[in-house]
């Protein structure tokens, strides 16, 4: 009764059944690594805000690489200011999705060197995407400067395809590198994403904390991948059965037409 099995039709549902099941194996896996990925991502981000804060110097120097370990750390710094060499970086979203600039202002430290720091966002200049936006000064003299330690942006780690020739003043990424060779000084590795002091009157507004990801949605992809592999089989199953039960009634109806007459 289940020689239909072998038929073509059969033969293509049974090897399709056998390719779904190792795939959505695969990619329940996949989804796990994402959730484990996510969680570590999410500890890390909630160890480094829980911190205490300590001397930017302590963490980075010129030419250092921040570390996973070290970002989203909370810093300190001691200098001034130079709003002289500050820049802004340009297609930089703010919380409400409007696309402004994040101004970058070189702050130097007592020793000389420099750090760079993401003072917020401020909103593009409506009438030329060329011209220098409003920025509000940042306080005189010296202070002391609150901020998270961010790592360099890269075009790979960003996403954000770097550009030439640029209006003045204005670029893509943050990178220490390249600035210290544009200040011509030596500036710390990553920089500053200040929180404190709050700028008075709301600008540049400070860029808000890291958000946590939702690893629990990978959690239940996996566990949804794995179900619909389980039930691949099952449902293979219920077709042939139901299949051979069709074709037994479809044989029980035709077998009294099949009997000869008898006298």
């Amino acid at each position: 009764m289940y020689r239909f099995l072998l038929s073509r039709q059969w033969v293509i549902i049974t090897l399709v059944a056998l390719l779904l099941i190792p795939t959505m194996i695969r990619l329940g896996i996949w989804q796990m690594h994402r959730y484990d990925e996510r969680t570590a991502r999410n500890q890390l981000v909630s160890d480094a805000l829980a911190a205490d804060p300590v001397p930017v110097e302590r963490l980075t120097s010129p030419g250092h690489a921040v570390t996973r370990n070290e970002r989203y750390r909370t810093v300190t710094a001691q200098g001034r200011f130079d709003t002289g060499d500050e820049v802004v970086v340009r297609r930089r979203t703010n919380s409400d999705d409007e696309v402004g600039y994040h101004v970058l202002t070189p702050f130097v430290l007592r020793d000389g060197k420099v750090l760079l720091v993401n003072r917020g966002w401020v909103p593009a200049d409506r009438t030329s995407q060329a011209a220098f936006p409003e920025v509000p000064a940042p306080p005189k003299g010296e202070i002391t400067v609150t901020g998270r330690l961010m790592p360099d942006e890269t075009t790979e780690s960003s996403g954000i395809k770097d550009r030439a020739g640029l209006p003045d003043r204005q670029i893509m990424l943050i990178n220490s590198a390249r600035e210290a060779r544009r200040l011509g000084a030596e500036v710390l590795g990553g920089y500053l994403a200040q929180t404190a002091p709050e700028p008075k009157g709301g600008l540049p507004r400070p860029v808000g904390d890291p958000g946590h990801e939702d690893a629990a949605l990978n959690y239940a992809y996996a566990v949804q991948w794995w179900l619909f592999a389980a039930a691949v089989p099952v449902g293979w199953v219920i077709l042939a059965r139901r299949e051979a039960r069709d074709r037994r009634a479809a044989a029980a109806k035709e077998a009294p037409q099949a009997q000869p007459a008898t006298v």
